[in-house]
Order: C-alpha cells, then structure tokens, then sequence
C-alpha cells in the first residue's frame, strides 16, 4: 500500500486481461479486477472493530443501523502497477477522513471551515427556534387563542342559525299579513321587518366585531415571540440557502484533461439546475478526483452496499450496485469526458429479433403477447416497440395505447384501435374493473400460502427508474398473491395488482417489508439473469362495443 492505493499481488491477477474500456458506471457487470478489490476492500471491513459505524450487520444493534455504498477503483500508476483506491459514500461514523479511504472532493467537516462555522450558527438559530416555540407561556398563550378561536366559531355559527330562524319567521309572516291586512297596514308591518332584519344584521356585526377584539388581543399579545420565531426561520432559510450555494462552488471536479467544473456549473446543465442535497459525495466522484490528482490512470470501478439495508429501498449487503443517477450522471458525464467506456446496455434492443404475437384482434381493440425485452412504446434511444410495431401493422390506423408492460416484463397488452375503444378500455382501468393476473418465479422459498402487501410507492428521484416504499409521500400500492409451487429455492407465484404503481410487483416481491424475495432475473432489485421472470399472464374486461366479458390467458413457461 502506498498512500491510497492498495497495489495487487502478482499472483492475485496473473492472466487477468487489463480491462479495454472503462465501466460503464451505470449498468455493470464488475471487471475481474475490480471484483477482486471489492473483494479485498469487503474483508477489510468485516474485519475492521475501530471504524465506529453501526452498519447494522450485529443482530442486537440493528435499531440505529445506518447502510453504507462503498466503492473501488482499479488504477494504474505511472510505473504501470496495478492497484485500487476505496472509497464510501457520504460520510462514515461522522467523518470524512479514515486512513484506508481517499478524501472528500471537498472536506466540509474540516475544523474552522465555512461550512461548520456555519453549522454553529444554524444550530444556534435552531436551539433558539426551539426554546421560543416551547417556552410555556406561548404555549399556553397559543392553547387560549385556540381555544377562543374554537369558542368564537361556535358562537357566530348559532348566532347565524338563530338569524336564519328570525329570517324564515319574517317570511311566514309577511305572508301571513299580507293576506289579511290593507295595503297601508301592510306597508308599516314590512317597514317593521325591515328594521327586525337590520337589527339583526346590527347584533351580528357587533358580536363579529367582539369576538374579532377578543382574538386581536390575544394575537397582540402572542406577536413578539410568534413574529422572533418567523424572522429567525426566515434568517435559517437564507443563511442556509447561501451556505449550501457556497458549498457547491467548493465542489469543482477534475478531468482526465485537468479540466475543473464546479458542482453548480455542473448541474446548471441539468432540468432542474441546481445540484441534489449531498451531490459529490458517493464514492465514485471521490475515486476518480483522488485518482487524477495523483496522475493514476482509472481502469475499471465497482460499487457495493456494506451493512443493513434502509427501510425504504432494496440494498442487500454485500450486492454491487450502479452509481445513482440523479447525482452522480451529471458529474461522471464530465469526469469521465474523453474516456471510453463500456458499451451502454440501455441502447442495445434485446428485443430486436424477438416476434410479437397477436392473440385477438377485432375491429376495436388487438391483445398481443409481448416478449421480454421489447418496449411497450417507443423509448429515449430505442424506438422498436409494441406501437411502432402495432403501428406499421395497422397501416393507416393509429395504435392507441392503454396500459404499458416494463420492458423486462413478458405477457399480455390490450392495444385500441379507434379512440371509442379507447376511452371505454381506459376507464375500466381507471375504475380497477380490469382483471390482471401475473405469474412470477422468486429467488427464495417463502412461508405461507397466500397474502396481500400494501407498501405504498413512490419514485427514486436520486435513482431512476427505481422506486421507494414511503409512507410519507408514496401512492398506495397493494397486491394479492398466491404460491403456485415451490422447487430449488424458488417460488413460483401468482400476484394480482389492486394497484397499477410502477415496478409495484418487483417491489413488492423484492422489499424486506413485503415477500423479501426479488423476482428471479430482476437486475434493479435483485439479481440479473437471462431475463426477469415476470409474466402478464391473464387479462379479462368487458368488450367495448358488445359489452361481452373478454378473457385471455396465455401462461409462461417456468
């Protein structure tokens, strides 16, 4: 080891080719090289006891476990060894600086920075915010105010429904009087409701009026604390505003060529043009600054999830996984400018040569079988898809449509051919009268024969196209399943969505809190394989135009 670098024993990569290409950090399979670092770098940690990380991997402790990404970098020095750089993401055990690992882009943590002379000053608008807010006697002064505001409403309603009352009455006996009284008799009575209603609209004002005083007053008195409370937020939204600007033009990330670009700079590029909270702190940027720095020359890399996973993603100690994409694309793009990498996966059709079978067409819809790996419609990079092939099918008439299968998802699409169709099919989904049916094979034996999970889901935004289990903002997802059988560590299964959320059976199959058990071949949440085995296997609705209960069923074969 010199410095960083952990250089390689001969004998550990003798007649292990140098990679040609650079990892495509998005989509990888581990170069040799970079698996054996991994290697080396995961049985320094499990046998590191100083780090004073809870990783969560000790049973007893699992309460505050905090996860961690860690990431290697296979290098080559000027002399042409061979060796690799570690690194983690964010921060580990509250520091940044750890003998083994390279350092941050930028040390915030460094004592006398910017940034935690900083921190002191929000921490000490924080503890100030804090005694403010539960200091008794504003909390007793805001119990009253709401007590009286509760009190007020009250007394204004039943003032209102007595004057209604009044109102109806002046109206039962205008016509009463009317029929029996002269038109000059009856002109001083209607004078006499007239004052009768303005009296009453006088009372109202004046009770409004009263209780309106009584509120002010007590708002008077609540204002000194309650508007300090609104000015020392407001001066913690801008000072932490202007600290993390700050923050960002300190980030500036190195090149092959030299070139420096700030973290601002960077992401001005981006659609919403300001970086993400803890943007340029996961592993990989470090790796490449620390390796450019020293003039080392980056030849394949590897991230992988140490510890127990967070409650709302899908992290399985020990797995690799892609660098994140909402954080990290848009830096890497200019940190591995003039470096080739691998090919993208994601541009390469796996679908290609693979046949969509028609199972049913008529004059208002089609219901195909669509093979793994075809797009349901067109994409960013690859336009093969159902509709473009439904639509060079159809000739002159325009596929709409309706629902949509992930592209590693096999099995049945209903596609409409007239907008009539259309309409009348879509509703149906959105009212959840659609009947679907999937069939999947999971990595893992599970217990129990039947079940429903209901974890609500919403999108990875630092991490497309993955999704979250959020309690907090997610949409309600819920799915009913059946076991089919059970061979060789696997389970094949039948899943019923409830709900149509994205990636909802991969989630639901593959979450700790759901089957705990990824679908076999999902490379997003489990493991990759020769394909995912998913299936849309059954789909019934009622034909659009005779209204007659349409079934189709085509069963996959595992």
């Amino acid at each position: 080891m010199t410095g960083k670098v952990i250089y390689f024993e001969e004998q550990e990569v003798s007649g292990i080719a140098m990679p040609e290409r650079f990892t495509f950090p998005f989509y990888y399979d581990p170069h040799p090289l970079a698996a054996i670092a991994a290697e080396g770098l995961k049985q320094y940690l499990g046998a590191q006891s100083g780090l004073d990380h809870n990783f969560g991997l000790d049973q007893d402790v699992q309460e505050m476990a905090i996860g961690k990404m860690f990431g290697v970098l296979v290098v080559q020095d000027k002399e042409g060894r061979l060796g690799y750089l570690s690194a983690f993401s964010g921060k580990l055990a509250n520091s940044n600086n750890h003998p083994r690992f390279v350092p941050p882009v930028f040390d915030m943590l460094a004592e006398g920075s910017f940034f935690l002379e900083g921190q002191y000053i929000l921490n000490d608008i924080n503890r100030e915010v804090k005694a403010l807010e539960n200091d008794e006697s504003y909390i007793a002064l805001q119990q009253e105010l709401e007590s009286l505001s509760v009190q007020t409403e009250k007394e204004i309603a039943a003032f209102k429904e007595e004057l209604r009352i009044n109102k109806q009455d002046r109206k039962r006996q205008r016509r009463e009087q009317k029929a029996c009284l002269s038109p000059e008799a009856y002109e001083e009575f209607e004078a006499l409701m007239v004052r009768s209603s303005l009296h009453d609209k006088h009372r109202l004002a004046v009770l409004q009026a009263s209780c309106a005083g009584s509120l002010n007053e007590l708002q008077l008195r609540l204002a000194p604390c309650s508007d300090r409370i609104e000015a020392l937020k407001k001066e913690r939204r801008e000072r932490s505003a202007a600290l993390q600007q700050q923050l960002f033009e300190q980030y500036a990330f190195l090149n092959k060529d030299g070139q420096l670009k700030s973290l601002h700079a960077i992401f001005s590029e981006t659609v919403f043009g300001v970086p993400p909270a803890a943007a340029g702190e996961c592993a990989t940027p470090k790796l490449l600054q620390y390796a450019f720095l020293q003039g080392y020359k980056p030849l394949a890399m590897a991230e992988f999830w140490w510890g127990a996973p967070p409650k709302s993603e899908i992290r399985v100690h020990g797995r690799f996984y892609p660098a994140c994409t909402g954080k990290c694309k848009p830096i890497l793009k200019h940190m591995l400018e003039g470096i080739e990498l691998d090919e993208d996966p994601m541009l390469h059709n796996p679908g290609s040569f693979k046949t969509l079978d028609v199972v049913f067409e008529d004059e208002s819809f089609v219901v195909v079988n669509k093979p793994h790996g075809l797009l349901s419609v067109p994409g960013i990079n690859i336009s093969d898809s159902v509709y473009t092939r439904l639509k060079q099918r159809f000739k002159d008439i325009e596929p709409l449509i309706i629902h949509r299968l992930d592209m590693a998802t096999s099995g049945l699409l209903v596609v409409a051919k007239t907008k009539a169709a259309h309409k009348h099919i879509q509703q149906q989904f959105l009212k959840r009268t659609v009947h679907k049916r999937y069939t999947a094979l999971l990595s893992r034996e599970i217990t129990g024969e039947a079940g429903e999970i209901s974890l609500p889901l919403r999108g990875d935004l630092d991490n497309r196209p993955r999704q979250l289990v959020c309690f907090e903002f997610g949409k309600k997802a819920v799915t009913r399943w059946q076991v089919v059988s059970r061979m060789e560590g696997q389970t094949k299964i039948h899943f019923w969505p409830l709900t149509g959320r994205t990636h909802q059976l991969r989630m639901h199959a593959a979450h700790e809190q759901g089957l705990h058990a990824p679908i076999v071949g999902d490379d997003l949440y489990g493991t990759p394989a020769a394909r995912l085995y998913l299936h849309a296997a059954l789909l019934e609705f009622i034909h659009p135009v005779s209204g007659a209960n349409m079934r189709f069923l085509v069963e996959e074969d595992f």
